[in-house]
C-alpha cells in the first residue's frame, strides 16, 4: 500500500468561491500539505485561489462542472484527464457530485485512491449520485448528511467527519463600523454567509422591522457576498431599514467579526454541516439557527443556542428578541457554546478522521 507522504493528491470541486465546502479544502491542503508529496486543485475559480496561491498550492482553472453542455462535458474530461497525467495523481479527492461524477464516468478511479466528501443533504439525481459514489471511499460531513446519502440513495459504508475550523488565537482587531455601533449603545446581529437561496437571508431581513419595533437600537449586519446580493438590498429598500440593517460585504476575517457581534442568527433553509455556528462557538457566541439538516447536530435549543423553524422571519424576530430580553440564559448559552466547540469540533478531531479515511 502507497504511504502517505507519496501521494500526490488531487481536491476536485465545483468552485473557490466563498462558503463551508470550500473552507474544507482550504483546511485540508493546509494540513495534508507536509504530510503527502504534493497537492493541486482544481475548479471553476474564485476567491479562495488567492488563499491556495499564498500556501504554493497549485490550482487548476477548468469550466463550471454544473454546466452539463455537451461541450463542458468534454472540455472538462480532456483538462481533468491532462491534470491527472501531468501532475502523476495518485489520490483523488472531490467534493462535489459533478466533480465525483467526472472521476467515475472516466474511470480515473481506476489503480488510484477515490475519496468524496458530501458537504450536504439532497435528494434528486439518484441515479447520477449512486453512479457518481459508488466507486469512492464516501465520506459524510455530519451524522444527517450520512443518513441522507443511505435512505435516499442506497449507499452504504459511510465515513463521518464533523467539519471544524481553527481556533481563533489571534486579538480582536476592532471594526470601525461595529465600533461605531457600539459607540451608540446598538445591540448588535450579525447573519454571516452566501448571499444565496440556501441560506435564508431574505427571511432574516424581513424579521428586522419587528425587532426594531421593541428595540428600535439594534443594528443588524449581513456579512458575505453571492448571486443574492441585489435581491437582498431591494428587499432591505422595500422596507426602509437601510440604517439598520447593512451588507458588510465578503469578510476574510469572520471569527474576528464574530467576536463583535451580541448575536448570530443562521437562516438557512437546508445544511449539510454548517461552518457558521462553528465558528461563532469557536469565539464564544451563542446563534439563533433553523433546525435543519446538520445544524441540529451542531445547535442545541437552549443549551448552547436556540433552535427556530425555517422559512419563518416571525420566528427569527421572536427568538432574537428573547436573546436581548434574557442576558443571563443567553451568557450561559456562550458558555455551553465555546464548550461545545472545544469538546466536539476541534481541528485534532478533524484531521484525525480524514487520516483515517486516507488510509484506508
Amino acid at each position: 500500500m502507497m504511504q502517505l507522504k507519496e501521494h500526490n493528491v488531487l481536491f476536485f470541486t465545483r468552485t473557490m468561491m466563498l462558503g463551508g465546502t470550500e473552507n474544507v479544502i482550504l483546511q485540508l491542503c493546509e494540513i495534508f500539505k507536509p504530510l503527502v508529496n504534493n497537492i493541486v486543485v482544481c475548479s471553476c475559480g474564485g476567491v479562495n485561489v488567492e488563499k491556495l496561491n499564498n500556501m504554493g498550492i497549485k490550482h487548476y482553472l477548468i469550466p463550471d462542472i454544473e454546466n452539463k453542455s455537451l461541450s463542458t462535458i468534454i472540455t472538462v474530461s480532456k483538462e481533468l484527464k491532462k491534470i491527472i497525467t501531468k501532475e502523476n495523481i495518485t489520490l483523488i479527492h472531490t467534493h462535489h457530485r459533478m466533480a465525483a461524477f467526472y472521476v467515475s464516468l472516466l474511470g480515473l478511479y481506476k489503480n488510484r485512491k477515490f475519496l468524496n466528501t458530501s458537504h450536504n443533504t439532497f435528494d434528486n439525481r439518484k441515479f447520477l449520485t449512486r453512479f457518481s459514489y459508488k466507486h469512492a471511499i464516501r465520506i459524510a460531513c455530519g451524522e444527517m448528511v450520512s443518513k441522507n446519502l443511505q435512505e435516499v440513495f442506497g449507499l452504504d459504508d459511510i465515513h463521518v467527519v464533523h467539519n471544524s475550523v481553527p481556533p481563533f488565537k489571534g486579538i480582536v482587531v476592532d471594526d470601525p463600523l461595529i465600533s461605531q455601533l457600539k459607540n451608540q449603545g446598538c445591540y448588535i446581529v450579525g447573519n454571516i454567509g452566501r448571499l444565496s437561496e440556501q441560506k435564508g437571508m431574505e427571511y432574516y431581513i424581513n424579521a428586522i422591522p419587528s425587532v426594531l419595533n421593541k428595540y428600535p437600537n439594534t443594528r443588524f449586519l449581513v456579512i458575505g457576498s453571492g448571486e443574492d446580493e441585489d435581491k437582498i438590498k431591494d428587499v432591505i429598500k422595500h422596507l426602509g431599514i437601510e440604517n439598520q440593517a447593512i451588507l458588510m460585504g465578503y469578510r476574510s476575517d469572520i471569527q474576528n467579526i464574530m467576536a463583535q457581534l451580541d448575536l448570530v442568527v443562521l437562516s438557512s433553509l437546508w445544511e449539510g454541516f454548517p461552518l457558521t455556528p462553528i465558528e461563532a462557538f469557536s469565539v464564544g457566541k451563542t446563534v439563533v439557527a433553523t433546525g435543519v439538516d446538520g445544524t441540529i447536530e451542531i445547535v442545541h435549543n437552549r443549551e448552547n443556542g436556540l433552535v427556530i423553524a425555517p422559512k419563518s422571519s416571525e420566528q427569527i424576530a421572536n427568538n432574537v428578541v428573547w436573546m436581548i430580553e434574557h442576558p443571563e440564559e443567553k451568557r450561559t448559552m456562550e458558555n455551553n457554546a465555546f464548550i461545545s466547540y472545544q469538546n466536539e469540533f476541534s481541528m485534532d478531531a478533524f484531521a484525525k478522521g480524514y487520516m483515517n479515511c486516507y488510509e484506508l
